[in-house]
């Protein structure tokens, strides 16, 4: 069956069509992009579903982004995603705003425990039935013109996530339905919470085995390579590569021999910026005791194991009669994060990242296990 699809290349086009869009319940949204050797996506094709035509927004032709944005903004209609992370950014840096309410299928279907991180070809035969053709991804969606294939493959995207979308939204009890587009407004909400360069340091590599003395290196030149890799629009590896970062604020080199040394040291780096980090390390390297940032918490004991299982199995309990995927349940970064608060002896505090129906679910228990826990001989 031919795809009705629509083309939109200029600003007054997807001001019309985003005037039609206000008055749907929902729209499907889907985006195609470059990212190879740049820190920010570049979009190559914006897919708009209604659920009978697709419609394909060319942003190399439209630099007024105002009608989108505000369909973006519009509570009133539901945006089905699939998979939304990097559909966000593009988002986000062509319209300077993120989709709400916002319904993600791949979540959808884990609620639904159809599976976990479905690949959208396996959630549309799971649902529909239709074996969709390899997919385009690799291919280049900055080209002009784009191939039949690409056209095709971009169309069937936008027509079939709202299909899938149809399909599924029925089948979601109030609660699914309402967890759904919470975890939606988190996924949002995350992007929303541009990462602090300064903040940086404390998921950096082995961060834990630095002195407060190295960690004060350490805190600089991750915040250096986060703002650089923005302002340069460069993937960060292309700044500093990750495995050069603990080395680096270990062993503080003070010529460019020494630095050119470092555990995977690209020689780019020591040329473009070889005599600036000399000089970073050197001034970071002697901040008085007082600047130093805080220790960073070592990784959990072998011996933590046990809880961590422990508390693992309540999540999936509460999985098993919700009829949800067990992994959408309790994040594994999430029970570290509690069981850091107070092991071995507790108390134990909930970390801010159980939010919403988790934590009213399954944090008492949490706490209770634990407590329990200390308690046996």
């Amino acid at each position: 069956m031919a795809i009705e699809i629509h083309w939109i290349r200029d600003n007054d086009s997807l001001a019309r069509f985003c005037t039609e869009w206000q008055q749907l319940p929902f729209v499907a949204l889907d985006t195609e992009f470059m990212r190879v050797d740049t820190f920010y996506p570049i979009a190559g094709l914006l897919q708009v579903g209604d659920g009978v035509r697709a419609y394909l927004i060319d942003p190399l032709t439209i630099d007024n982004w105002q009608p989108l944005k505000a369909l973006l903004e519009n509570t009133a209609v539901v945006k089905v995603v699939h998979a939304c992370s990097e559909d966000l950014e593009v988002l986000l840096r062509l319209t300077g705003s993120l989709p709400a309410p916002l319904f993600d299928t791949q979540l959808a279907a884990a609620y639904l425990n159809l599976g976990f991180s479905m690949g959208y070809s396996r959630l549309v035969q799971e649902v529909l039935g239709i074996d969709l053709p390899k997919g385009e991804t690799r291919s280049d969606w900055l080209q002009r013109p784009l191939s039949d294939t690409q056209i095709s493959y971009a169309a069937e995207d936008a027509l079939h996530l709202a299909e899938v979308f149809v399909q599924l939204r029925p089948k979601l009890s109030d609660d699914k339905y309402a967890w759904v587009l919470e975890d939606g407004a988190e996924l949002v909400a995350n992007l929303r919470r541009e990462t602090d360069p300064y903040e940086v340091y404390r998921d950096a590599k082995l961060a834990w085995k630095l002195s407060r003395a190295q960690l004060a290196v350490l805190r600089e030149l991750c915040a250096w390579r986060e703002k650089e890799a923005r302002a340069r629009d460069l993937p960060r590896n292309r700044i500093i590569r990750e495995h050069s970062l603990w080395p680096l604020a270990r062993t503080q080199p003070d010529n460019l021999g020494a630095l050119a040394k470092i555990e995977d040291m690209h020689p780019r780096t020591v040329r473009q910026d070889g005599e600036f980090l000399l000089d970073l390390i050197k001034r970071s390297g002697s901040v008085s005791p007082d600047q130093w940032p805080p220790a960073v918490p070592e990784p959990l004991p072998v011996d933590a194991a046990v809880l961590l299982k422990q508390l693992k199995a309540i999540g999936q309990a509460e999985a098993e009669r919700l009829n949800i995927a067990p992994e959408l349940m309790l994040r594994k970064k999430t029970l570290e994060l509690l069981l850091k608060s107070g092991f071995p002896n507790g108390p134990y505090q909930l970390p801010d990242s159980l939010r919403g129906w988790r934590r009213e679910l399954m944090g008492q228990a949490l706490l209770d296990s634990l407590v329990t826990a200390g308690e046996q001989p």
